[in-house]
């Protein structure tokens, strides 16, 4: 396996001492997502505010870019065009300015300006359908959102206090928090569009930054219990040994979504960028602060925290 090491597997880099400056850096990176968050809020999507639903349909199969580019060029900036059964229909869901007049009647009208809006040379739109889409289902999926990121935080804690020792949990789950406001503070701060899909990658981000921490304190407790060094010197060589490891899959994950981000289309772009983000922040902080919150406090973990049970004590014994 060394033609596929980036980094020597006995390189030493000394992460550790660069622990202050790193986790002073997530933390401001946190802090400022927070603030972000709660002063500007978030650009939601029609999935969160509602808004009306136009369905289309083409004698000819429609080129969807095309349409879209005439609906922008019609003064529907905001409008989301899809797929919606066959290939002769299209559904186009536009946020309505004005949510008290967001009333059957004017969900009509709107529906024939975009029909004559999205009518391409040679193949024109007839309106099938226009209807409001209330924006209590958005409220509920957000809640249902914020469910699904507290059920992920506590199976992480549960499964990692299990698998290793609850000082591993606490910090990978600190770690994981890290990348995901980091990622969400990020369309708070550039006001890129926050809908379903960029919640769906957010959530992903979640599954892959512990999946690489994880990989990494293996690491660290097969060390504790093989190794006769300081602590310290045991988290750096942990890190070391796991970073080709950790960098080519990063890449090779970055790469995907990258691709997916040029040509995945207007619809998955948002769930690409939240993603690309969460591979990055998830690299940096499996790297620079999941391993260096084990060093500081209440969370500095020790032999005795990663001791084998008293049946392989003899067998550890007999280790160098």
């Amino acid at each position: 396996m060394k033609p596929f090491n980036v980094f020597p597997y006995d390189s030493n880099i000394d992460f550790m001492r660069m622990r202050w400056v790193s986790l002073t850096i997530a933390g401001l990176l946190m802090l400022g997502s927070i603030i972000a968050m709660v002063t500007q809020g978030f650009n939601f999507s029609l999935d969160f505010t509602g808004g009306v639903g136009v369905e289309l349909r083409y004698v000819q199969k429609p080129n969807v870019d095309k349409v879209r580019e005439q609906l922008i060029a019609a003064g529907f900036r905001d409008a989301e065009v899809q797929s919606f059964g066959s290939d002769h229909d299209l559904l186009v869901r536009l946020q309505t300015e004005d949510k008290q007049e967001s009333n059957q009647d004017k969900a009509s009208s709107l529906g024939d300006a975009v029909a004559r809006a999205a009518s391409l040379p040679g193949n024109p739109a007839s309106k099938r359908s226009s209807s409001v889409i209330s924006a209590e289902v958005g409220k509920d999926l957000a809640l249902n959102g914020m469910y699904a990121v507290i059920f992920v935080i506590v199976g992480f804690l549960l499964y990692i206090s299990v698998r290793f020792e609850k000082k591993f949990a606490i910090a990978a789950t600190v770690g994981t928090m890290h990348d995901v406001i980091v990622c969400a503070g990020w369309f708070a701060v550039s006001r890129h569009e926050f809908d379903l899909n960029v919640l769906a990658g957010i959530l992903s981000v979640m599954g892959y930054s512990i999946n690489d921490t994880i990989v990494v304190f293996d690491r660290v407790r097969e060390n504790f219990r093989s190794l006769r060094a300081d602590p310290t010197e045991i988290l750096n060589k942990s890190v070391n040994q796991t970073l080709s490891r950790t960098v080519i899959t990063s890449f090779v994950a970055f790469l995907t979504v990258v691709s997916l981000y040029l040509f995945g289309g207007d619809s998955l772009r948002g769930m690409a960028e939240s993603q690309m983000i969460g591979i990055i922040i998830g690299t940096l902080s499996s790297i620079f602060i999941a391993c260096a919150m084990l060093t500081m406090g209440g969370l500095r973990v020790t032999k005795q925290d990663l001791m084998p049970k008293a049946k392989d004590n003899a067998e550890l014994a007999k280790r160098p």
